[in-house]
């Protein structure tokens, strides 16, 4: 029985993460498609984010009493039906619904997800191991979903809407999770929380905001969302419009991205093992602003008079990629610190302050960027990463003296 429900979330998470992250492609060809400034374009970014923000935040003290099962139902359900209709609408402004809709149904997937595991696993051995399978698997969602966007585009014509045909195969993957999650028998009772209203949700919440070390967190989590998500909406972007090469490519290339990142956090539970958490972040934002910095100053050099392709790109194009490989490790270690710190009884309250601050943290990141690169340029763009990524080296810092004295004082109630 457990078996079908961890193939169903699994499979949740694969379709959930070529959704979300499809949002790079299509403000890419937005912009071509629709003549969309990248102002208007980076908006996709908030019609998604920030459901999941408010959405994860509202309802995730009722998912438990309407049901996980059914939640997750209602999810993908939502997200066959708007991404089977796209094609035939084939507007800007059904893009903002799409994206809102995806919002919404991850809100509910997420933290319908995150409780479930809690009833399939029975140690925190085997809760540990599936988070991080799943993590994986939302990682290579992310990397087949770029690969199978980019088959759909046309260099040749830049306002091809064939491209919309792969919100077709997106309908299809969710419909096949929606009959796997269908199937899926789950025993809810222990998930079941009685007497517990919203209000008292929200005062948790709001409680838990205001111990330091709590502070500290949320604003690391929001610096380290802010720069991945910039990464990760424009660098088919910038892939097109700075390093010259064709649209395929430049969506490739976030899917390379993808898969270093992926690397990356399968890497880092090892590494882990063997050295301190504060030892191993700080390697990895120095590795960090290293290739910033020498990628960028790269990228001024390359020619657009030579199309350029795999076998034939300057380096830059394979280099940029890798700052997935050390930037990825320090959300799911933060999070696993943070978590260690806490009592079990304030976990759940601040899986939805991640969830939330993540979000806003995406949001930001993708708006800000989108502003930067259409009033300057890509790199310079990319340049300003280097300052939320300084704000994260002090701040872990300050996480890890905080944890270090064990000052953790919770509020009175």
């Amino acid at each position: 029985m457990h078996r079908l429900t961890s193939l169903s979330l699994f499979v949740n998470y694969f379709v959930f993460a070529m959704l979300l992250n499809s949002v790079g492609t299509v403000i890419l060809q937005v912009q071509r498609n629709f003549d969309i400034t990248k102002s208007d374009a980076s908006l996709l970014e908030g019609f998604k984010d920030i459901p999941i923000a408010v959405a994860s935040f509202i309802f995730a003290s009722f998912l438990p009493r309407i049901g996980l099962r059914r939640s997750m139902l209602l999810g993908l359900g939502l997200v066959s039906v708007t991404s089977f209709c796209l094609p035939f609408v084939g507007q800007f402004w059904y893009f903002k619904l799409l994206f809102f809709c995806i919002g919404i149904s991850f809100a509910f997937i997420k933290v319908s997800t995150f409780a479930t595991i809690g009833l399939i696993t029975d140690s925190e051995k085997s809760h540990a191991s599936f988070m991080g399978y799943i993590e994986a698997v939302f990682m290579a969602g992310i990397l087949c979903g770029q690969f199978m966007m980019s088959a759909f585009i046309d260099d040749n014509d830049p306002k091809a809407e064939s491209w919309f045909y792969a919100y077709w195969v997106l309908a299809t993957l969710s419909i096949i999770a929606f009959i796997l999650m269908y199937k899926s028998k789950i025993d809810e009772r222990d998930a079941k929380i009685e007497n517990r209203q919203l209000k008292e949700e929200f005062s948790d919440m709001l409680g838990l905001m205001i111990i330091p070390l709590t502070i500290v967190f949320i604003l690391s989590v929001f610096c380290y969302v802010l720069i991945e998500q910039s990464f990760q909406t424009w660098f088919p972007t910038f892939y097109k419009e700075i390093l010259k090469v064709p649209s395929t490519m430049a969506i490739q290339a976030g899917a390379v991205l993808a898969g270093a990142a992926m690397v990356g956090r399968l890497l880092s539970g090892y590494v882990l093992k063997k050295v301190s958490w504060i030892a191993f972040l700080s390697f990895c934002i120095i590795m960090v602003i290293l290739l910033i910095n020498i990628a960028l100053s790269l990228s001024s050099g390359v020619s657009s008079a030579q199309v350029y392709n795999w076998f034939n790109a300057p380096f830059v194009v394979y280099l940029l990629p890798l700052i997935g490989l050390f930037l990825s490790p320090i959300y799911p270690t933060i999070n696993s610190v943070i978590l260690s710190a806490l009592p079990k009884n304030q976990h759940s309250a601040m899986s939805g302050l991640i969830v939330v601050f993540s979000a806003l943290g995406g949001t930001t990141g993708s708006m800000i960027t989108g502003h930067v690169f259409e009033r300057f340029d890509g790199s310079t763009a990319f340049y300003l990463t280097l300052i939320p990524l300084g704000c994260i080296a002090v701040l872990l810092i300050l996480l890890y003296k905080i944890i270090k004295k064990n000052v953790i004082t919770t509020p009175s109630n």
